[in-house]
């Protein structure tokens, strides 16, 4: 039970903290509407397994021991991490509730965005890895440590869907949408800065 708890702590507390995830949903369900918001919010869940299922086979013992294939994970997360950046703020569309004009996404593209930006984020493998190696017990059957990787999707997948939804209310994302290209800037310049620190020195720590 111990071991249950402490994994649902450290998992809250992982899923709430502010990052990519979150600044990702935020602009996708204010400037988009719900749809899109809760679409990258799954996505997000879904990226999640692709960290538990190497974590769990152990793959991530091998990228955590080789530099050089760690860095290739955190260049990769960085980089779009700065494209999802530098394409909000450069962004010139300005958008209006009931409005059809402006690109929006297809379901698989949210759905996309939120699979890759939480995929290739090398922090949350190290979320996952940190709390695999340090919390749960190395005899745990496979079921048990696929119930935790589920548990920690689910997780996401709630949290997530409820930045969407509140990001995605009528009133608040009336208000947002005024201010588009003031927190177009914010967002993207708080990406670009997230990707950036993924490859300092100390990142991850």
């Amino acid at each position: 039970m111990n071991e249950l708890i402490a994994v649902a702590v450290i998992t809250i507390l992982a899923v709430i903290s502010p990052g990519p995830d979150f600044a990702m949903v935020t602009r996708n369900s204010y400037t988009y509407g719900r749809r899109i918001g809760l679409l990258a919010a799954f996505g997000i869940a879904c990226g999640v397994q692709v960290h538990v299922l190497y974590t769990v086979f152990g793959i991530a013992v091998i990228i955590t021991h080789s530099p050089v294939l760690f860095l290739a994970m955190k260049l990769l997360g960085a980089g779009y991490l700065v494209y999802l950046g530098w394409k909000s703020l450069t962004s010139k569309s300005v958008l209006q509730l009931g409005s059809e004009s402006g690109p929006r996404p297809s379901a698989s593209k949210a759905f996309g965005m939120g699979f890759l930006t939480n995929a290739l984020n090398p922090k949350t493998m190290l979320f996952v890895v940190a709390t695999y190696s340090q919390v749960v017990q190395a005899n745990n059957s496979l079921g048990i440590n696929f119930a935790y990787g589920l548990f920690m999707s689910v997780s996401h997948w709630l949290w997530f869907s409820l930045v969407a939804i509140f990001f995605s209310a009528e009133v608040l994302r009336q208000r947002m949408l005024s201010k588009q290209q003031v927190i177009d800037k914010v967002i993207g310049s708080a990406l670009i800065g997230l990707g950036i620190s993924l490859v300092m020195p100390g990142a991850g720590h």
